[in-house]
């Protein structure tokens, strides 16, 4: 890569937009917008047309990689702010002289008839409402992790894309990733042994969150529009800018911010084996919660239960010694001390014990007294994930992470949170009628929806 991908990754884009139409009204014209599509992207050496909604340093970083090594070309830009359109510009212009229009209105993208395929890039909230209209449109998909920002969005972005027939790529890259597909066969083939139990990680370090001084209202920027569906509140330059993470209006916590990543790859490996019968959960914020203005939890530990294997989630944000991959992260070589690994996997076969990273972090199969029997070199998926999206917005075929295999994923995240937020709890899951044996943790199954910018029951 001609870029500093490790300086750029994990950089989120916090510009959102605006849902100020209903998403039934989005398919206007559907049959024209597909057509076109279809047209445009026959040829196997044509190049797809993308557009980008959300241009803070995660878009930005998305964008660049799939201009640069996955052929794409950008023919149009949105955000809410003119300033980080322009960061945007000045990022990708090394690898794209042709300088992309601008827009403010999402709805100008979603009606554009130049445009093939979006890449959602917003705050999570926006995931969901954006991706189901681009579907309308006729416009293919590539979406932020978490996908939705609750339980019942997920579903309806599964059924939008079934329904309209676009392509739908979820950013959980390491389904993309050579090392982590090895490690899919290892487990599959039987070489572990019967699995009982999986462990998932999401150790990472942490700080205290201080709103601080509100600030001014940029000129020109919309708040009620970034808000989307969320409360309304009076703005905050501190939320805009990157503290929506710690807000439950905005985002999931770590559990789907993170967490999520670790939690779809266990999935993977374990062969995708849908969702789970009950969930339970321990957590607080019990080491950064003195003056400190965060909702979401700095300690969460989480068990779901599977027909035939349990697996659990531990997450922290405030231990300063807690490294995310960072001697790894887009290197090839071994993790070298798992114990230091945040973001690790551990597999526990009856006879061998896999040890997965995530993101590059490489795999080692152990048996017996730390007796090697394989390891795999690891390397970041982010190219060839970029890479697969466009490959099958031209084949049709159905992408790496489709939304309809990362919706148990995603739906799995939420339910760990929703158990963290009815007082801890172990919940009963009926998956036919997506409720709990609780009604406070239903009640959580769907977000509540600012009158205009509500998600149809039908999309």
């Amino acid at each position: 890569m001609k870029h500093d991908m490790k300086r750029m990754i994990g950089i989120r884009a916090c510009t959102r937009r605006s849902f100020l139409r209903r998403a039934s009204g989005a398919a206007a014209g559907l049959g024209a917008w597909q057509a076109l599509s279809a047209d445009r992207v026959a040829g196997a050496n044509e190049r797809v047309n993308i557009a980008i909604i959300g241009c803070g340093g995660r878009g930005r970083f998305i964008l660049r990689v799939m201009l640069e090594e996955a052929g794409a070309r950008c023919v149009a830009v949105c955000d809410l702010s003119d300033e980080r359109m322009d960061q945007m510009w000045a990022f990708i212009q090394p690898v794209q002289p042709e300088k992309p229009r601008f827009e403010k209105d999402y709805r100008k993208i979603l009606e554009a008839k130049d445009i093939d395929a979006v890449i959602v890039a917003t705050h999570d909230n926006w995931h969901a409402p954006l991706t189901i209209q681009a579907c309308q449109a006729g416009k293919d998909v590539y979406v932020e992790k978490p996908h939705s920002h609750c339980m019942w969005e997920s579903g309806k972005m599964v059924e939008a894309a079934a329904k309209y027939r676009r392509i739908v790529q979820v950013g959980t890259q390491n389904r993309s990733t050579a090392y982590n597909l090895r490690a899919r066969e290892i487990v599959q083939s039987g070489q572990l042994g019967a699995i009982g139990l999986v462990k998932v990680f999401n150790l990472k370090n942490g700080a205290p969150f201080k709103l601080g001084d509100p600030g001014q209202q940029p000129a020109g920027f919309d708040w009620d529009r970034w808000l989307g569906r969320a409360a309304w509140r009076p703005y905050h330059q501190r939320i805009w800018r990157g503290g929506w993470h710690w807000h439950w209006d905005y985002c999931g916590g770590d559990m789907t911010d993170d967490g999520i990543h670790q939690i779809d790859l266990a999935l993977m490996v374990m062969g995708d084996p849908g969702l789970p019968k009950s969930v339970r959960a321990l957590g607080g914020r019990y080491v950064t919660h003195k003056q400190d203005d965060a909702e979401v939890p700095d300690v969460l530990n989480i068990a779901w239960e599977f027909p035939t294997f349990a697996m659990t989630f531990d997450m922290s944000q405030y231990p300063a010694y807690m490294e995310k991959s960072s001697d790894v992260l887009r290197k090839k070589h071994l993790v070298s001390d798992w114990k230091q690994n945040a973001t690790r996997i551990e597999i526990y076969g009856q006879e061998q014990l896999m040890i997965l990273g995530r993101h590059g972090g490489g795999l080692v199969v152990e048996k017996g007294s730390s007796q090697v029997v394989e390891k795999v070199h690891g390397q970041a998926g982010d190219v060839e994930h970029y890479r697969n999206f466009i490959a099958c917005v031209k084949s049709r075929k159905a992408p790496n992470a489709d939304i309809a295999v990362a919706h148990a994923s995603n739906l799995i995240a939420h339910m760990g949170n929703i158990a963290h937020r009815v007082g801890n709890a172990a919940l009963t899951y009926d998956a036919a009628a997506n409720a709990f044996d609780n009604p406070a943790a239903t009640a959580l199954v769907k977000a509540a929806y600012r009158s205009g910018y509500e998600i149809p029951d039908v999309v």
